[in-house]
């Protein structure tokens, strides 16, 4: 029987020769012949395998092989390409564009601070992502001032930066109009290699029933619009045709054409609704680049939907027609069904390179991991278990078949070292962080974990840390991390928990006594009842604030394992608040949702603390909604663009 299946994807195995770089008398590149050229008997000896299949010669060999390999030293990864904005020199490098702090916000309840998106923009660069879309400047002065912070702070190099440090393309989206573009720009110019991304659509559906335009007038504004960023000296500009998947062929290669000729330097085929088949895909984007005039001179990007679960394949189909640059989010968060994951999309290219013709990314694997974790925190979108690369039980082995086979060999059921996404994060000093733990042990675990945060901060977390050490034998990265979103990356705080008291129980009503500060200082205090201790203390906030608000989601969990475990809550609420977001494809203003998260050992305390938090960030966005109408006319003459 003939064994081809790699034990592990390698990681230690020489690059695949570029595309370009390949000798012309040598083999054709296309898998079948490839495939063929290698007889099965030869494919079993580079296994150690056989022909007979002796199995107890060929585990021996596969365990020799696998210590071989482990003590080969990595081969470094290979050079980034200088960045140009409309072209890639190595035809075998793909681009990754994550738009998490843009597409990805806009998953229901998953609103960020300024301060958690600056956080993940932080890690993005670590990452290696090759592009950055930091928001939607145009849909609020606070999304703004996101993108504007991110791109002084992520998009130029770090004080005395050699010229080693890798510094992403800091964007901004925008729709075709003049008042989105000088927003974007606003906020992305600040950066050392700033890209405006603006879009229209382009399907018959959009363009009859949404625009109300003809082809004619929306390749006229096209046209217009990637002409008016260039002019603003923006040299690198993204152009989307909205719906590309369900738009006519031959329209669609008109108007990428026509943004081409005005200085369009990379052009984004979204499957807006994710639509389309992975075959479909690879076919749209090979008609594109065979039937564009101008195409070389431009990127191709992709961008795909998950609402048929197949933005993964979608992504990788149109990597493999000729797409040099990806777009996709963390943990695949996005509207309705989420994006391509940047995970999955990823690791694919790393572990079957050599099926998808030798493609490979400037992506920092090893970042996977702390990266979606970050994510999911700030987000408060958690993963479910058997989401592939990240979720919990992605490297888990119950089965006893399966446990029998990992202890025999770890390539029996795994295609990917868990150290590959940093999932095996070892301490080099061994410290183990508990209640006789000093601030250097705790700052430097918070390094490791990939987190900066300024001297005052680092002395309110260390309090929190103490209190909870106090109580714990061993604090995991899992409880850091908790109390660091809890503590430090919170919206500006506007009512702060003091106190809360609660009874419960089978003998009476559930009571809560909670004492807040408000933002003058003042202590004030409520009691209520309630169907148990938390619906009681929710209450008594809300006799306190007297905000309208409606509790859309609550979750809690078990940060780890053990009755001593830190338990975290989020809330998603909505209210009846000044709201001028503006949604990103639609242009209409919608009632936006909260999110909240709260970290504590009591159950009512985390509870309180999410509660809290969704409600600060309700009135810090209401607040700074007002200052925007009243005190900066031009900033509300954005918000009511069309």
């Amino acid at each position: 029987m003939a064994f081809t299946a790699k034990p592990y994807c390698s990681t230690t195995a020489k690059p695949p020769t570029p595309a370009a770089h390949r000798s012309p008398s040598g083999p054709s590149p296309s898998i079948s012949v490839r495939a063929a050229a290698v007889s099965p008997r030869a494919r079993h000896s580079v296994y150690g395998l056989s022909a007979a299949g002796n199995a107890s010669s060929s585990t021996v060999r596969l365990r020799a092989l696998a210590q071989r390999t482990r003590a080969q030293p990595q081969q470094p990864p290979r050079r980034r390409p200088e960045y140009v904005p409309n072209r890639i020199d190595d035809p075998n490098y793909v681009r990754i564009f994550d738009t998490t702090l843009r597409d990805g916000e806009q998953s229901p309840g998953a609103t960020m601070t300024s301060a958690e998106k600056l956080v993940v923009a932080r890690q993005l660069a670590r990452l290696g992502v090759d592009v950055i879309e930091a928001g939607f400047p145009a849909s609020s002065p606070d999304d703004l001032d996101a993108v504007r912070s991110i791109a002084i702070e992520v998009g130029n190099p770090p004080p005395g930066d050699d010229g080693g440090a890798h510094v992403p393309v800091i964007c901004g989206l925008s729709r075709c109009n003049r008042r989105d573009i000088d927003a974007a720009w606003e906020a992305v110019r600040h950066a050392r290699r700033p890209r405006i991304h603006t879009f229209i659509a382009t399907s018959e559906i959009h363009m009859q029933h949404k625009l109300r335009k003809t082809p004619d007038q929306v390749v006229a504004v096209a046209r217009e619009m990637v002409a008016y960023a260039r002019s603003l000296g923006c040299a690198d500009v993204e152009f989307s045709p909205e719906d590309a998947g369900r738009s006519n062929r031959e329209f669609l290669y008109h108007i990428l054409e026509e943004v081409i000729k005005v200085g369009a330097t990379t052009l984004n085929i979204p499957d807006t609704v994710g639509y389309t088949l992975p075959y479909e895909f690879g076919k749209l984007i090979s008609d594109i680049k065979e039937n564009t005039p101008g195409i070389e001179n431009a990127i191709i990007s992709t961008h795909c939907q998950n609402d048929l679960g197949l933005a993964t394949a979608n992504t990788l189909a149109g990597a493999r027609a000729g797409a040099q640059q990806l777009e996709v989010t963390i943990n695949g968060i996005g509207e309705r069904a989420g994006n391509a994951s940047l995970e999955e999309v990823v690791m694919a290219i790393k572990c079957r390179g050599e099926l998808l013709d030798g493609l490979y990314t400037g992506i920092n694997s090893q970042h996977i991991t702390l990266t979606s974790k970050m994510v999911q925190e700030h987000s408060g979108l958690h993963v479910q278990p058997h989401k592939a690369i990240v979720g919990a039980n992605a490297f888990a082995h119950e089965s006893g078949i399966h446990q029998d086979g990992m202890l025999k060999y770890k390539g029996t059921y795994e295609i990917i070292s868990p150290d590959d996404i940093g999932l095996a994060r070892a301490n080099e000093f061994g410290i183990v962080l508990g209640k006789l733990s000093g601030r250097h042990a705790v700052r430097s675990k918070l390094v490791e974990l990939g987190y900066e945060i300024s001297d005052k901060e680092f002395e309110d977390f260390f309090k929190r840390y103490k209190e909870v050490a106090e109580k714990k034998k061993r604090v995991t990265d899992e409880d850091i991390e908790a109390l660091l979103s809890d503590e430090i990356f919170q919206p500006k705080v506007i009512w702060s928990l003091a106190d809360v008291q609660a009874t419960c129980g089978t003998l009476g009503l559930s009571t809560a006594t909670v004492k807040l500060i408000g933002p003058d200082g003042e202590e004030r205090i409520a009691c209520s009842v309630g169907t148990g201790p938390v619906d009681a203390a929710y209450k008594a906030v809300d006799q306190i604030i007297q905000i309208p608000t409606v509790l859309r989601e609550y979750g809690m969990t078990s940060v780890t394992e053990g009755i001593d475990a830190i338990a975290t809550t989020r809330v998603v609420v909505t209210g009846d608040v000044a709201n001028n977001s503006k949604h990103a494809l639609t242009g209409h203003s919608f009632n936006r949702s909260f999110s909240g998260s709260g970290a504590a050992m009591d159950i009512v305390v985390s509870s309180v603390r999410a509660y809290l938090s969704a409600l600060n960030k309700m009135c810090s966005f209401a607040g700074a909604a007002r200052a925007s109408s009243t005190e900066v006319p031009g900033s509300a003459s954005v918000q009511r663009a069309e």
